[in-house]
């Protein structure tokens, strides 16, 4: 995928009880897709939903009252269509260069802890990629479940410029079995695939064994003392009658 980045401007900082934020402009644009996000302090508070025709407001509820002007939407698919026509320009230009790649790293794990038989959701996190695009496939047993789970949005890293996202997998989870969460992308030989395993040792098990260790080392440990302390003293009585 050739990629543009034409806008990545975190160039506001603002000290508000000597307290720092950072603004964020993002605008990706390829032959065929695009991405506008708004953010602050490497949250997302706003995108371009080109599908939807129209911008999409992702504050938490909880967060202050605020909105984007009337006309943003529109401005994102005028830039859009700007970037892609300095693609082609920028792309002749310096002769086809190879797009920057760098491969994603991945984790699995689950948002509660575990119970045999409740349901829970098993969270894969991918990160540190580039360029942004990555198919995410999952297994149970080896059956594939991608059907049943969800990819969010592309995230940035403002640290590097890298990109990031979460997929997520609603599952009740059964001793013995065996999810994976592989990723593929560019940057990639083969899958990068990450597993998770049912796996619940039975409570106290742990600190049961240790203290039984622990007692059975101290018993053996007076049995010893006793037998050395009463064959002393039979020594001891020996040396006296002689």
């Amino acid at each position: 995928m050739k990629l543009c980045l034409i806008l990545v401007c975190a160039a506001l900082l603002y000290t508000v009880s000597a307290v720092k934020h950072r603004d964020l402009g993002l605008k990706l644009c390829s032959d065929s897709e695009g991405e506008v996000i708004f953010g602050l302090d490497g949250e997302e508070m706003w995108h371009a939903d080109f599908s939807l025709e129209k911008g999409v407001m992702i504050l938490p509820q909880f967060a202050d009252p605020f909105s984007f002007a009337e006309g943003t939407y529109e401005l994102a698919v005028n830039d859009i269509e700007v970037c892609r026509g300095n693609l082609g320009k920028s792309i002749k230009a310096n002769k086809k260069p190879p797009i920057p790649k760098v491969a994603p790293q991945s984790s699995v794990y689950t948002k509660s802890s575990v119970q045999l038989g409740s349901k829970n959701t098993l969270i894969c996190y991918i990160t540190g990629f580039y360029p942004p695009h990555v198919e995410v496939s999952w297994t149970r047993n080896n059956v594939n479940v991608t059907d049943e789970a969800s990819l969010s949005r592309y995230y940035i890293n403002t640290e590097d410029s890298t990109f990031k996202l979460v997929s997520t997998l609603s599952f009740t989870p059964e001793e013995g079995d065996i999810y994976s969460c592989s990723v593929q992308h560019t940057a990639l030989d083969r899958a990068l695939t990450k597993t998770w395993e049912v796996d619940l040792a039975l409570p106290g098990v742990g600190a049961s064994v240790f203290c039984g260790v622990g007692l059975a080392g101290g018993l053996l440990g007076v049995a010893v003392g006793t037998f050395f302390l009463t064959k002393g003293n039979n020594l001891w009585t020996g040396a006296k009658s002689c």
